[in-house]
């Protein structure tokens, strides 16, 4: 295996976590283009509010108005604001595995992938609800999902590059990721975007060639 980042795929080709959310996210409903549209619009109309004020004023009345619908479809597909909220936000989570993953050949570990630095510079316009999400360290619902489609990207990855203590490594990978991701967010480490991404490619890159067997 190539000195990439714990759970890097050799091939370089990342596919993206199913988008979490209510219980219109899976079975047959999941490809009704009807329910797609609805829930586009609803995670749409959520992220437009959040630009205007904190998620906890946002109220289920003003955002169904906004989205040109009635409260009844709402509680169709979410059984709160928070679960759409975290619907809204999984994007973020996939872009985040697919940065980590975006390289060919043998990585630079001195200079992150683009996509990497791409990742951090576009978090900008909906920080305040990935913070209300991701709480320091970590935690908080998109926290856990992130933590959970990373570990298991990594895992899959390294188990596939037959690297050994995958899981001990996946679990590394994406907490270091989720908690350095959060903390940054959150003002608790200070950088710029290129910075940040640099310093934990860098970082992961030095995980990674750790001996632990």
């Amino acid at each position: 295996m190539s000195d990439a980042p714990a759970g890097a795929p050799a091939s370089g080709q990342a596919s993206g976590p199913p988008a979490a959310g209510g219980p219109a996210s899976t079975g047959a409903a999941a490809s009704d283009p009807r329910t797609a549209r609805t829930r586009a619009r609803l995670r749409q109309a959520l992220l437009e509010a959040c630009m205007e004020r904190p998620l906890e004023e946002v109220g289920v009345a003003s955002l169904v108005r906004r989205a040109g619908m009635g409260r009844a479809t709402f509680y169709l597909h979410y059984p709160d604001l928070q679960a759409l909220a975290v619907d809204a936000c999984a994007e973020v989570v996939r872009n985040a595995v697919d940065a980590l993953h975006a390289w060919r050949g043998t990585p630079d570990p001195r200079v992150p992938p683009p996509a990497l630095i791409s990742f951090f510079t576009q978090l900008t316009p909906h920080a305040a609800l990935y913070r209300t999400l991701l709480r320091p360290g970590g935690s908080g619902p998109l926290g856990e999902l992130l933590h959970r489609e990373l570990r298991e990207r990594s895992r899959a990855e390294r188990t596939l590059a037959g690297a050994p203590s995958p899981d001990l490594f996946a679990s590394a990978v994406a907490a270091s990721f989720s908690g350095m991701l959060a903390d940054w967010l959150h003002g608790l480490i200070e950088d710029t975007p290129e910075g940040i991404a640099t310093r934990i490619w860098r970082l992961l890159v030095g995980l990674h060639r750790v001996p632990v067997d």
